[in-house]
């Protein structure tokens, strides 16, 4: 597999309009990047990311060149949102019709041990683009949100009805005062924006800090993987293909209202040691681990981790109300793409 999956959907709306997208480096930016430039006439991107090094920077140039291969009307600027003079001028010199803004400082336990990244990244950096967009009025504004927002909850599954106040990460503390700065801004200046809860995306050109990329890169090293909450934790794992869909049919159809929040989830938490099994059944298929490997020999069972929670389950209700949308790839399916582009890209 030498290029981004694609999701197939046929809607115009988005043709000849000028988008900002943070973070376009990155994993769900790159693949919306490479969707919208591959099948809209006309649409002018500017993409913008630090490159930083929170992960293999290679990966992200990697995603950047493929994007820049494509040969189409892309721009891509090297900067920083939390640099107000940079956001400053970006807006002062380009007049955009949607901002799309996925930069962030991603990682739920990485927040522990780093917070003031967290602080620069998501919550500065946010609001530089708010301030922007009251500056420059866009017709629609759309941001990164996380089903970490959700905490310790208790209810499954989790609906964007439900009380988001009790974090159990600074990760989750951030994502969650965007909302809540986001909510001001529409509120006090009437900006149309959509905040998306993203729930453990994974797929092709992920983040090796991601579990399924660090259990894949274990395993081929013959090395046990933690298993947390000793095998008691399910995640609504969702494939990139329907985030991208899923962020493509808002930003088509465009804000409901002048704020709203949507769960983009599987809707089909998957507890964590059938995912590790599928993932072994995945590579074994594909020829990078022996036929008579035997995964349980390589679970190291553990408590749960600092800032973790046990269950992930969206509620994709509303999305499909809205937005006519439900996101539908099999697990199987799913990590086999996964599998497949790591075997490629990794020469194995």
């Amino acid at each position: 597999m030498t290029v981004f999956d694609c999701v197939k959907i046929s809607l115009d709306m988005l043709n000849n309009k000028r988008i900002l997208i943070t973070g376009s480096s990155g994993f769900i930016g790159s693949h919306l990047v490479n969707y919208l430039l591959q099948s809209y006439e006309n649409i002018h991107i500017i993409g913008i990311d630090n490159m930083n090094d929170y992960y293999d920077v290679s990966l992200k140039e990697s995603r950047l060149k493929k994007l820049v291969d494509l040969n189409k009307d892309y721009t891509f600027i090297n900067g920083d949102i939390s640099d107000r003079d940079f956001i400053d001028e970006l807006f002062n010199n380009n007049q955009f019709d949607i901002v799309v803004n996925l930069a962030a400082q991603a990682g739920v336990r990485y927040s522990i041990e780093n917070p003031d990244v967290y602080i620069k990244a998501n919550i500065i950096g946010f609001y530089n683009i708010l301030e922007a967009v009251r500056n420059h009025p866009v017709e629609h504004f759309v941001y990164a949100s996380s089903s970490s927002v959700y905490g310790g909850n208790t209810k499954i599954p989790f609906s964007t009805d439900d009380k988001t106040d009790n974090p159990v990460s600074l990760y989750a503390a951030t994502k969650k005062t965007d909302e809540l700065l986001a909510h001001t801004y529409s509120h006090l200046y009437g900006i149309k924006s959509t905040g998306l809860r993203f729930f453990t995306v994974y797929g092709p050109y992920g983040r090796p800090d991601m579990a399924y990329y660090s259990f894949t890169d274990k395993l081929l090293n013959n090395e046990k993987i933690k298993v947390f909450n000793y095998g008691k934790c399910e995640r609504d794992f969702t494939y990139i293909d329907d985030i991208v869909e899923g962020i493509i049919r808002i930003l088509d159809k465009g804000p409901i209202d002048n704020y709203n929040l949507y769960n983009i989830g599987n809707n089909h938490p998957e507890n964590l040691l059938d995912f590790i099994h599928t993932l072994a059944d995945c590579l074994i298929e594909n020829g990078l681990l022996t036929s008579n490997f035997n995964i349980d020999e390589h679970i190291e069972l553990t408590e749960l981790a600092l800032g973790d929670v046990p269950v992930t389950y969206a509620d994709t209700s509303k999305l499909e109300d809205d937005y006519g949308f439900k996101p539908n790839t099999s697990l199987k399916q799913g990590l086999n793409n996964f599998v497949k582009w790591y075997k490629d890209y990794h020469n194995k």
